[in-house]
């Protein structure tokens, strides 16, 4: 049976991989000085200045050895970023302090140093969304209220003799200089030479909650200040602190206030598909102007996958020119981006591809979309991510039930109900716990994909082995009852996992993505074309059961080995095209432009090499077994 073998080729299918995509990969440039530290420094010494120094005089000497070594280490990073701008700006902060200036002229110097080093630091990760209130108010009691107290005066049980004494956060003046990022660096990492020490033990939101919540405890919420306060985005809130932000402008200052007593004004929508695939473009353009082109591709690849991928379905029932047009532009973008060659070009094709999305975003706008529009999108969403997943599991079924092995079906249901409960598992992770990119998924579904091509074409040779019909019955008696052990079926059940979790996962995004592109009203819509495409599903899934049993067996065997390599075709594209998408291997395309996506085909070398490769291994095979065509009942290939 051809799960004789399946742990032992298993383990060498996957090593295999491994070695294949690590050959691929590009090594990580790991010489980056830590900009963020240094930013986190800079800030920390603008706001504790005032505790060691007043009126020229030293008021507290701890607290001044304290700022000298922090601004020393300042310099001495920049000195080894060998960054000339901050180098300078160090140093004048350090001879700063040694001359006892006034809070305002360090703060001053601590500030631009800071926006210095913000330019050069890599984009930060952002928070999605934040704790209810309720419970980052309990996080707080537990892990901080010990030092700085209960209201977060700084007058905790456990602050006595600390020094210097912990952070009263209801100091406004202290508040207005502080960054939400540089709490939440402190809460992340700790604070050097003091008694703050790493939080990193918990999750990343539950960081920035606790950030949010501090960096607000000096400000009150006034609705009338709230009403501009949407022009301001989050990270301009996280990355800077609120004289920064308002730069002398009243207005602006009232909003940032309310935006800091109130930060969850900023996360009541998220932001769409389109709006994600515009920002991460324009941060990639701010990246590459500054000369950080391995951010810029990373960013440019972001803003296909957790952006414009998500919608692709719903704009190609509306303007599928469109949707392949936006998707070459953001294909090439993310090769110029990698690259200092010629800013003119890529400034002109980036501006041409912020236009398109602007105008899908009109086309794909809940206004605009009709009923039949999500109607459509929903039905080929499901088929298009659900054929291949059934596909595979039929097959599987149907060689079970035709080697006399029905009692080995529930491996196979065992395999794909799995499957769906680990996707519905992922997808609320996703959105409740960690945040998987969209490269992430890319790279998880392109390995799927590798693994279960090779998998499925080697069950595809070996079943074409046994299509004759006395071979077959030979080899039953022989090898399949003996054969079929309890560790071969558990093959099995990971093969239907596969098969099916690399298509869950995405049929749910693609769902969410749409349900955001709809009116409430317009939800029994979406559901009608999804239960539509489950009735198709199951159509086709009956069809395959009736008639495939009734076949010869020669034929049946015939029919499935084409079935599997053909699969096995659709999925090593798909494969590769994943880890394209991903920036995981390079995408070098053809003179001509094409792309079938029901069976992976793509105008890119590596994905057509990819499936002409399965097609002459097949051919091969095909030729040498008809020279061998005698009865061997012991082949077990």
């Amino acid at each position: 049976m051809f799960f004789l073998s399946f742990k032992r080729y298993n383990i060498r299918l996957v090593s295999a991989l491994i070695l294949i995509l690590s050959g691929l990969r590009c090594l990580a440039d790991t010489s980056t000085p830590d900009f963020r530290q240094m930013a986190q420094l800079a800030e920390y010494v603008g706001v504790d200045y005032p505790e060691a120094v007043a009126n020229g005089e030293i008021i507290n000497e701890g607290e001044y050895q304290e700022m000298l070594e922090f601004s020393r280490i300042l310099v001495t990073e920049a000195q080894q970023a060998k960054a000339t701008t901050i180098i300078s700006r160090a140093q004048k902060l350090e001879a700063a302090i040694h001359e006892k200036q006034t809070p305002e002229v360090i703060r001053q110097l601590g500030r631009e140093l800071r926006s210095e080093l913000l330019m050069l630091m890599p984009v930060s990760s952002q928070p999605s969304q934040l704790l209810p209130i309720s419970e980052t108010h309990s996080l707080f009691q537990t892990h901080c209220a010990a030092c700085h107290g209960a209201m977060g005066k700084g007058d905790g049980v456990a602050s006595a003799g600390l020094e210097p004494p912990p952070t009263d956060f209801t100091d406004r003046e202290r508040a207005m200089n502080r960054s939400v990022l540089g709490l939440y660096d402190a809460i992340t990492d700790g604070i050097k030479e003091t008694a703050m020490v790493s939080y990193d033990q918990l999750s990343e939101e539950q960081r920035w909650s606790l950030a949010f919540y501090v960096g607000g405890l000096a400000f009150e919420a006034n609705a009338e200040e709230g009403v501009n306060a949407t022009d301001l985005s989050i990270k301009e809130l996280i990355n800077h602190n609120p004289i920064q932000l308002a730069n002398g402008d009243s207005n602006t200052l009232k909003s940032v206030i309310y935006l800091r007593a109130q930060p969850s004004a900023l996360f009541t929508e998220k932001p769409s598909p389109l709006q994600i695939a515009r920002d991460q473009l324009l941060a990639a353009r701010a990246s590459y102007n500054k000369g950080n082109y391995e951010e810029s591709n990373r960013l440019a690849v972001s803003a296909y996958l957790d952006g414009f991928e998500l919608v692709e379905n719903s704009l190609d029932t509306r303007n599928p020119d469109l949707r392949k047009d936006i998707e070459a532009n953001m294909m090439a973008l993310r090769k110029q981006f990698r690259e200092s060659s010629n800013q003119e070009q890529l400034n002109t094709l980036l501006d041409i591809t912020l236009a398109q999305l602007e105008t899908a975003k009109r086309q794909l706008s809940a206004d605009s979309l009709s009923n039949a529009t999500l109607f459509s999108a929903s039905l080929i969403i499901l088929l298009r991510e659900g054929l291949e997943a059934l596909l595979v599991t039929l097959a599987l079924v149907l060689v079970l039930i035709r080697s006399e092995r029905r009692d080995a079906l529930k491996f196979v249901h065992a395999g794909w109900i799995t499957a769906l409960i680990a996707g519905g598992v992922t997808w609320w992770a996703a959105r409740s716990l960690v945040n998987i990119s969209g490269a992430s998924r890319e790279v998880m579904e392109g390995v799927a994909a590798l693994a279960a091509a090779l998998v499925l074409f080697y069950v595809g040779v070996w079943m074409h082995s046994k299509s004759n019909t006395i071979q077959w019955k030979a080899y039953i008696q022989k090898h399949v009852t003996q054969r079929l052990k309890t560790g071969t079926l558990w093959g099995i059940a990971t093969l239907a996992f596969v098969a099916v979790y690399r298509e869950v996962f995405e049929t749910v995004l693609f769902y969410e993505a749409l349900l955001t592109q709809s009116l409430p009203a317009q939800n029994p819509t979406i559901i009608g074309g999804f239960l539509v495409g489950l009735l198709c599903l199951s159509i086709i899934g009956w069809i395959m059961v009736r008639y495939s049993i009734k076949l010869p067996i020669g034929r049946f065997f015939s029919v499935t080995t084409y079935l599997l390599v053909g699969l096995s075709f659709v999925l090593i594209g798909k494969g590769v095209i994943a880890l394209q998408e991903a920036a995981f291997i390079d995408a070098s395309p053809l003179p001509i432009s094409f792309e079938v996506d029901w069976i992976g085909l793509k105008s890119t070398w590596q994905s057509l090499m990819a499936q002409i490769t399965i097609l002459v291994l097949f051919l091969v095979f095909m030729l040498v077994s008809n020279q061998r065509r005698k009865p061997e009942t012991s082949s077990d290939f």
